[in-house]
């Protein structure tokens, strides 16, 4: 059998049910390694006869037992793997841990097997891949142009289908830039999602690891597999609910870089191919164009992140080594982290002051909108630029990454169609903290409308999977009716306790729907009534979790509750219903046939 060129889950899994052996696939893997001979991919590489004894010790294919049965995947090295050096790409801080990153085993535990450990701008401070004593990794697509940092190694490794995904590090952008830079795909998920214990800090308050894959649907697979509490890491913290992706639900509001907020250092093929983008995305929004957004504050927090305090995290963690033997340290990391003897006390209280206020401004923007779709970096930098000015093109790749972690927002890069000299340009979803699962619907949809193929392997993407329009086990449907549709005013209170988009569908012809009296916001009511004397009314269906139901009924007002609807489709999830003194003095709106047509009514 021979390995595709992109080892992805799907594939892998579907070749080991066919006789493949891990053994053989690792075999081919390690001589792709060796045919694509980049040194600096790899800080340290797993012997393959350890690799196979790994896979040896899995026993028979189960994929359900271990859904990563297989897999081979490689760690950034500035997280732990047991047995394996820990560098940082420092080679004065290397050592070998007794214990592997409390995510990563998770990993191994599903089947995984590590391939290695792979390069990094040192001590994760960097977004261009060159900041590292051993060998700077090359890009997959084209070498004259920076890999990405700072977990390159991770992310060539992926783009060149070496391993079926690859872990990383994110704080400032350092799983997103290096994504889009090698045409894959970078996963940076709700802080505190993944545990970071293992992990070698940047900034502790802002690290997470971070997944890179072909495709959305890898990424997603091996998140939920790492995501889990760790009460021994303090920065640990529970998702709303660990919400599956859904379908994108209708009505979703998107915003993008007004015109003021559109920077690609005067590059215009970058320029276009994030128009070619945007267009893809209005045609996945049914034609709606997604709404231009002052991204003003976005920067101004950007800028705090290494032009404010934070850098003195950054020196916290390297404090020992940066104090006794700076000469260890790659010149320019050693610059960049040595600016933090230049902040006090009180600058670090004044930088958490001023994001504070430039937070509550930021948060206004997600009252208009409920993804922000961005450029992951404004032009690619060629290895020339950095060697020119080691900084300059840094902070520029950072543009539309660096505010991300400081606002506590979730981001999913995606490939996106290539520019006019055929290098790719990706952009980036970004959401509130919990929305992981709608942007990874929307990134499926929108990775594949680019029509590339999977990092530098000519691979095509698979197909996509269908999404689910049932509730999973441990789920309930909700049916809404009203303003917590999609797009609507009280839909955040859905979507912030994790709920995700299964359906849209009308009841059975026999419900009649209500503007209720007061608002804003404006409420429905939906009240069943005699077989003949109804209409069939526009719903959505969400799938929610038990607790989130529980705390969100709590908040349903009289006359409104929640009963049992019945749906066209036969379903019957549970649904808003009033009482039938609700509708005294109420309009009867049953004739538009649901909320939204209402709601445009009164706006025409």
């Amino acid at each position: 059998m021979t390995l595709p060129a992109s080892p992805t889950i799907a594939t892998l899994h579907d070749l080991y049910a066919g006789g493949l052996t891990p053994a053989a696939a690792i075999a081919a893997l390690y001589r792709r390694i060796a045919a694509i001979d980049d040194p600096g991919i790899f800080i340290t590489l797993v012997a393959e006869s350890d690799a196979v004894k790994a896979a040896e010790a899995l026993g028979a294919f189960d994929p359900v037992a271990k859904p990563l049965w297989g897999i081979p995947f490689a760690v950034k090295d500035n997280i732990d793997v047991a047995g394996l050096p820990t560098t940082a790409a420092c080679p004065a801080f290397a050592h070998t841990p007794d214990e592997t990153a409390f995510a990563v085993q998770r990993l191994i535990e599903a089947g995984a097997i590590v391939i290695g450990k792979t390069n990094l701008d040192q001590f994760a401070t960097g977004l261009v891949g060159v900041r590292t004593p051993y060998p700077v990794p090359r890009n997959a697509c084209d070498a004259a142009y920076v890999p990405g940092g700072s977990s390159s190694g991770s992310a060539v490794a992926v783009a060149h289908g070496l391993v079926g995904f690859a872990i990383g590090t994110d704080t400032a952008g350092s799983g997103r830039v290096p994504a889009a830079l090698n045409n894959i795909v970078g996963l940076k998920p709700s802080l505190g999602s993944v545990s970071s214990r293992g992990v070698v800090p940047a900034c502790r308050t802002l690290d997470t690891l971070s997944v890179f894959a072909g495709s959305v649907e890898d990424t997603e697979t091996v998140y939920r597999i790492m995501q889990a509490y760790d009460a021994a890491d303090s920065f640990s913290r529970p998702l709303p609910v660990a919400a599956r992706p859904g379908a994108v639900p209708p009505g979703l509001r998107v915003g993008v870089p007004d015109a003021a907020s559109r920077k690609f250092g005067g590059d215009a093929l970058s320029e276009a191919a994030f128009d070619a983008a945007r267009d893809n995305l209005a045609t996945l929004l049914d034609d709606t164009m997604p709404t231009p957004v002052d991204m003003a504050p976005l920067f101004a927090v950007a800028d705090l992140l290494y032009s404010g305090p934070w850098v003195a995290e950054r020196y916290h963690a390297v404090r020992g080594l940066i104090e006794g033997a700076p000469n260890e340290l790659h010149p320019t990391t050693l610059k960049i982290i040595s600016a933090a003897t230049g902040y006090s006390a009180t600058d670090a209280f004044d930088g958490l002051y001023k994001l504070s206020d430039l937070r509550r401004e930021a948060e206004a923007l997600w009252k208009s909108i409920d993804v922000l779709v961005v450029p992951t970096f404004p032009r690619p930098r060629t290895v020339a630029d950095l060697d020119a000015d080691p900084v300059g093109p840094n902070s520029e790749l950072g543009t539309y990454t660096n505010f991300v972690n400081l606002l506590d927002l979730c981001a999913l890069a995606v490939p996106a169609r290539f520019r006019g000299d055929g290098f790719p340009a990706g952009v980036t979803l970004i959401a509130p903290r919990g929305h992981d699962g709608l942007l990874a619907a929307i990134g499926s949809r929108l990775h594949r409308a680019a029509n590339v193929p999977i990092g530098a392997t000519g691979m095509a993407l698979p197909p996509a999977p269908m999404p689910p329009t049932t509730a999973a086990p441990g789920e309930i449907e909700l049916a809404v009716v009203g303003a917590h549709l999609s797009g609507m005013a009280l839909n955040h209170e859905l979507t912030s306790r994790g709920a995700r988009f299964l359906r849209a569908g009308p009841t059975t012809p026999d419900y009649r729907l209500y503007a209720l009296a007061g608002g804003p916001p404006f409420r429905p009511g939906l009240m069943r009534v005699a077989a003949g004397a109804g209409f069939a009314i526009a719903t959505e269906v969400w799938a929610v979790a038990p607790d989130a139901l529980g705390s969100f009924m709590a908040g349903v007002p009289a006359p409104l509750g929640i009963g049992t609807t019945s749906l066209a489709d036969g379903t019957t999830p549970k649904g808003f219903i009033v009482e039938a003194e609700g509708t005294v003095g109420a309009r009867d709106i049953s004739e538009f046939g649901g909320w939204r047509n209402f709601m445009a009514s009164r706006a025409a």
